[in-house]
């Protein structure tokens, strides 16, 4: 019993190890070459994203939403194409920008 827990626990571990994070997902997506976190590229800094939406509790939803659709006009009249990514690591990015300060 106790070495079945072990392993349950080490494996949980090793999965919560093996996540990668938003940042991680976001450069494999190429989010990075027109976002940075704490500069102006192309788009929006990711702080600026999230200074923008913090206090919105539908700003999780809105983001992925934009990510998808691509938009323009919010941060200017470059347009950002909409983005072909998994919703799960959607997920992952938005939280993370959201969690810029």
């Amino acid at each position: 019993m106790k070495l079945l827990l072990a392993a349950l626990v080490a494996g949980t571990a090793l999965a919560a190890q093996a996540a990668p994070d938003g940042a991680t997902i976001a450069a494999k997506n190429n989010c990075m070459a027109c976002h940075q976190v704490a500069t102006k590229v192309v788009g929006p800094s990711y702080k600026d994203v999230a200074a923008k939406y913090r206090g919105d509790k539908a700003a999780e939803a809105k983001l992925i939403a934009k990510i998808k659709k691509g938009g323009v006009g919010v941060w200017g009249q470059i347009p950002m194409p909409p983005q072909q990514i998994a919703d799960a690591d959607l997920k992952v990015i938005v939280k993370w920008v959201l969690s810029q300060k």
